[in-house]
């Protein structure tokens, strides 16, 4: 391959040689995806039957729901094809879609859960205006910002990207099209393009993540000030499940990003892109629903109406 423009598909990362292992990697991917459906899927179906559950926090949950199902189909379906098969190839096209989108779900995602801290924030701290400051409008505001957030993202990360012409082959070091192995097949030196787009993304992810402390701190105060145990419980056990997830997703992401290259490695760096890209989609809907009676009590609602229906 020459160039980008003559390039009609990629190659991603050979899984092993040997059938047996194909077929189990297939099967690890394929019960982490079916876990991911399941679990996003019934807590969307939960919160969208139940009206007790028409609330600002359900609704940042169901949107977070369904940006963990477009985050984990982005990369796992095709993956689990090429195991299968027993092949490596995605076309140009492909590769293009698998960045876009990816570069789309986790920017929004990462916006979403800046948006739930305000929406805990509000709540324990300012709990007389919550109606006034959270209203259905606002929400729905907020909502198109943090996806419209991550359509910008992924257009200029794609372009950026993409607009490179690539001659040192087609092999992509990854399961899915991930920009830091494409970017290592360019022939000319992007360090300045691609350090201006870091130090954008950096800029971004440190005001959000400034934001989630700084809501945290006042959530704090606000409710070691309170006189009621019970009330302290209540706060800390509707804030836990949020602060879990952004913990998970902040971490294995920045290890992911940010690790030192000395203890760099293809089997290290696979794993950490499975943790990051896989894992938060398929665990947050049970750190989500563990701590949470109402949401609990909703999915059992519609696992038994479900049941009846089949009966």
């Amino acid at each position: 391959m020459t160039n980008s423009s003559s390039s009609t598909e990629f190659l991603l990362l050979a899984f092993p040689d040997t059938w047996e292992l194909q077929l189990l990697h297939f099967a690890l991917f394929l019960g982490i995806y079916l876990a991911a459906l399941l679990g996003n899927g019934l807590i969307l179906t939960a919160i969208a039957c139940d009206h007790h559950l028409h609330t600002p926090m359900y609704f940042f949950l169901l949107n977070l729901a369904l940006l963990d199902l477009g985050c984990i189909s982005t990369t796992l379906p095709k993956a689990m094809a090429n195991s299968i098969w027993d092949t490596r190839a995605i076309s140009y096209a492909g590769c293009i879609a698998q960045v876009f989108f990816f570069f789309f779900f986790f920017p929004a995602e990462y916006s979403l859960l800046t948006l739930m801290s305000y929406d805990r924030y509000v709540a324990i701290c300012k709990p007389l205006h919550y109606g006034r400051l959270l209203g259905s409008r606002a929400c729905a505001q907020m909502a198109v910002a943090a996806w419209g957030s991550g359509v910008l993202y992924a257009l200029l990360h794609t372009a950026n990207t993409f607009s490179l012409p690539l001659c040192q082959g087609n092999a992509v070091d990854q399961f899915f099209c991930e920009i830091p192995s494409i970017l290592k097949l360019s022939c000319t030196d992007s360090y300045l393009r691609e350090i201006g787009l870091l130090t954008f993304s950096g800029f971004l992810f440190l005001g959000c993540f400034v934001f989630i402390l700084f809501s945290y701190v006042q959530i704090l105060r606000a409710v070691l000030r309170m006189p009621s145990k019970q009330g302290r419980h209540k706060a800390f056990s509707t804030c836990l499940p949020h602060l879990a997830v952004v913990s998970l997703f902040l971490s294995t992401g920045m290890f992911a990003y940010l690790k030192p290259p000395s203890i760099s490695s293809p089997s290290l760096n696979l794993v950490m892109t499975v943790l990051y890209s896989v894992m938060p989609p398929a665990v947050n809907p049970l750190i989500y629903s563990m701590r949470n009676q109402e949401l609990m009590n909703a999915i059992r609602k519609v696992i038994s109406w479900r049941y009846l229906r089949m009966c």
